[in-house]
């Protein structure tokens, strides 16, 4: 659930990822899920500096950004966080997006701590259940503007 290292900024270089503001942390995530609609909805909520927009797995673009770092885009696990032309994945990924949004996240950089494995084990866990505990839900037909508006198709 680790991105491929590469460098930053490789996917301007990838012909099959369309091009889009890549000034912004980008996040990619599955649209399917009522796990990633809420927490795309606390994104929206949280980032008051309009710092992040969320591309859908389900689309082209968040299709090809998993696809360019290795990650299976066919799998509703994948999780992508963009910032600075750098990739992070699953619960590192959100480790670094949340205490930028809120200074009440701060304890979520407490994941470093743990060895890799044991992140991904983690996450792995979370992914696998969503929908038996969450549900699902479609991020792209949520009626708040907050969200609809940092969408990338």
């Amino acid at each position: 659930m680790q991105p491929d290292a590469r460098e930053p900024y490789s996917f301007r270089e990838d012909r099959a990822v369309p091009g889009f503001d890549d000034s912004r942390i980008v996040v990619v995530m599955d649209a399917e899920c009522a796990l990633c609609s809420r927490a795309a909805r606390r994104i929206a909520r949280l980032d008051r500096e309009d710092r992040v927009r969320i591309a859908p797995m389900q689309g082209a673009l968040g299709r090809a950004l998993l696809e360019h770092y290795g990650l299976d885009a066919d799998d509703p696990a994948s999780w992508l966080m963009i910032e600075d032309g750098r990739a992070w994945g699953s619960l590192e990924g959100m480790a670094m997006l949340f205490p930028r949004l809120h200074w009440a996240y701060a304890p979520a950089r407490l994941v470093w701590l743990l060895p890799v494995w044991l992140r991904d084990w983690i996450y792995a866990r979370i992914a696998r259940n969503r929908y038996a505990v969450s549900g699902r839900g479609d991020l792209c037909a949520l009626p708040d503007p907050q969200v609809q508006r940092r969408l990338l198709r």
